[in-house]
């Protein structure tokens, strides 16, 4: 049995063809794994600063109450100044 030459061309043409769809899908797997594993770091990263905030937020000094109570106390003073004792 004789393989036409043009039989062999299209064999080859397809072997190439082939190679190109295996090469392509081995690249766009690298480019997944490279995707997921900068979304994982990114994840960790948001974490992270949201767990930083929280710890801020806890440990910040209560500015609006301290105002207030700053405020009652300087219309104690006023009040015990004006009444003279």
């Amino acid at each position: 049995m004789t393989i036409h030459p043009e039989q062999a061309v299209r064999a080859a043409e397809l072997a190439e063809l082939r190679r190109s769809l295996d090469v392509g899908i081995v690249r766009v797997d690298g480019h997944l794994a490279l995707l997921t594993q900068r979304s994982d770091q990114a994840e960790r990263d948001l974490s992270e600063v949201a767990e930083r905030v929280r710890a801020l937020e806890h440990s910040r000094w209560p500015l609006p109450s301290l105002a207030a109570l700053t405020g009652v106390a300087s219309l104690a003073v006023a009040v015990w100044q004006a009444t003279g004792r």
